[in-house]
């Protein structure tokens, strides 16, 4: 009954996120550069934590998969959509490093074979009963070169929020994504 419930929790959060994204629109401020592309939901991220996470640290092998489209990008119009795999092994990890900030760095793989590594700031936050992600940097390498990127990870807080009070795990986490590369 309570894997129903969490499941049913889980299911509502990312249609309030799709919504909110959807009404609202992206989170960030436009900037004054040309937009070089911009990726919105269904892109997604999808977050295992092996074993799961919990409020006490432990080592902790995570795997973060990204799928991004529809995308668009009018100085490479046949760009529509593109891919992030990242397998980290974390030493102390615990499911209140998930409310935390950091760096880090990816490489999208676009559908037409060119890639993208970018290297990010980070902060995550619980607004209302969405788990927000936000990154922030550039692209360090490849296509885009030397552009600022934006992206948002929007999901619910539920597993995140039962496990900082000690009263769960966190195995997984869904999130749907919106990014913008912008040259400046």
């Amino acid at each position: 009954m309570i894997k129903s419930l969490r499941t049913a929790a889980a299911t509502l959060m990312t249609a309030v996120s799709a919504l909110a994204l959807a009404v609202l629109g992206p989170v960030w401020e436009a900037s004054a550069g040309v937009l070089d592309v911009t990726c919105t939901p269904p892109s997604s991220q999808t977050t295992t934590y092996t074993p799961p996470l919990t409020v006490a640290p432990q080592t902790v092998t995570v795997s973060a998969t990204a799928q991004y489209g529809p995308c668009v990008s009018l100085s490479n119009p046949a760009l529509t959509s593109g891919s992030s795999t990242r397998t980290t092994l974390d030493p102390a990890l615990s499911c209140l490093d998930l409310l935390s900030s950091g760096a880090t760095t990816s490489t999208i793989v676009w559908n037409t074979g060119q890639t993208s590594t970018i290297s990010v700031n980070y902060t995550a936050t619980i607004v209302g009963a969405a788990l927000v992600v936000t990154f922030t940097g550039t692209v360090t390498s490849g296509l885009f070169a030397g552009s600022s990127v934006v992206q948002v990870l929007t999901g619910p807080a539920t597993d995140v929020l039962l496990c900082t009070l000690g009263l769960g795990t966190v195995p997984s986490s869904y999130t749907l994504a919106s990014l913008e590369i912008t040259s400046l």
